[in-house]
């Protein structure tokens, strides 16, 4: 049975998009991989996303200032 019901957490997309050579969107931190599951991941999954694509963001903008 497919599960119709939204997504309570919404998609980090800034609109920025450009993949970096590790394939990680310099706008919003995600994988490629990661934005191509979005809407296909549970809550709980995408809170996991969520944390590690800001902990990528951090370590992008800390080595963007180097």
């Amino acid at each position: 049975m497919s599960d119709t019901t939204p997504k309570s957490i919404q998609s980090p997309c800034v609109r920025n998009c450009c993949l970096n050579t590790d394939d990680v969107c310099l706008g919003c931190g995600r994988t490629l991989d990661e934005i191509r599951a979005w809407s296909a991941l549970s809550d709980a999954e995408r809170h996991e996303v969520l944390q590690r694509s800001e902990h990528r963001r951090r370590q992008i903008q800390t080595n963007w200032r180097l």
